[in-house]
């Protein structure tokens, strides 16, 4: 019974040290994910594990996991404009290893090849590109300024085996002089419109002034005219037109009695 205890506890053992190896021995590449594999004796193997489960020589080889999936990532730099103005600028970019380059990145820059390389070379284009445009220009051709970025990016990160998805400007401000000169320059340009609506306003009122004064002196041309050509008729007819209209005025008044000249007329006045 003990020898059969013995055995078992034998067996068990030998399936233990027997699993252990082979768990050692495999290894698991996830989606998305590509290996390289690190060997003891001969370095880094040129060839790229794929998906799925692989096998290796445990103690021997050893298996690092690279995420080749898009990742993004947010770099802010702060530069400055063509006219020497302080620009800051957060870039946001979608970065993925190039796979078949897998074993030269972690040979020649390491696991954490997005921090050693995406923050320099992105601080390295964007003040050559930045650099050839004023302030001015940096928001009226946004999208030209970043078009340029990305292409520029795009070409230095393929240096390093690196593919860029997508490259966008996220935020771009500016310092803290140039907003109150841009704020400055608003307030007189809304001064210069309100000075210029004044000016407008105070030559039509003289062209107004100036074409009533040549109507009245065209109209005092016209009465001068008439009473030379129809003598003191004219006069007499505006009178005659004037005292009609102040008795036509005066016959709705009840406070007003019209006496007839000629005639008396007894009134009760109150003694």
């Amino acid at each position: 019974m003990a020898k059969l205890f013995e055995s078992i506890g034998k067996l068990g053992l030998a399936l233990a040290i027997g699993g252990g190896v082979v768990n050692s021995a495999l290894f698991n590449v996830d989606a998305g994910h590509r290996a390289v594999i690190f060997d003891r004796f001969r370095g880094v193997q040129d060839a790229v594990v794929g998906e799925g489960t692989h096998f290796l020589i445990p103690w021997v080889q050893k298996p690092i996991i690279f995420d080749c999936r898009s990742r993004p990532r947010n770099v802010p730099v702060i530069t400055g404009s063509k006219d020497l103005q302080n620009v800051n600028i957060t870039l946001r970019i979608l970065f993925r290893p190039v796979s078949t380059q897998l074993p030269r990145i972690f040979t020649s820059i390491g696991e954490d090849y997005d921090e050693r390389v995406l923050p320099s070379i992105t601080t390295e284009v964007l003040k050559a590109v930045v650099a050839r445009f004023d302030a001015g220009e940096l928001i009226t051709q946004r999208e030209l300024v970043s078009r340029q970025v990305s292409e520029d990016l795009t070409e230095r990160a393929s240096t390093f085996g690196l593919i860029l998805d997508d490259v966008s400007l996220t935020h771009l401000t500016f310092g803290k002089e140039f907003t109150e000169a841009v704020e400055m320059k608003q307030v007189a340009q809304q001064e210069a419109e309100r000075a210029r609506f004044v000016v407008e306003k105070a030559e039509q009122q003289k062209q107004a002034a100036i074409i009533s004064a040549e109507g009245d002196s065209q109209a005092a041309l016209l009465i001068a005219n008439s009473l030379m050509e129809a003598g003191d008729g004219l006069v007499e007819l505006r009178k005659l037109e004037a005292a009609e209209d102040i008795a036509f005025q005066l016959s709705r008044s009840r406070n007003v009695t019209y006496l007839p000249s000629g005639q008396g007329t007894l009134l009760q006045l109150p003694q």
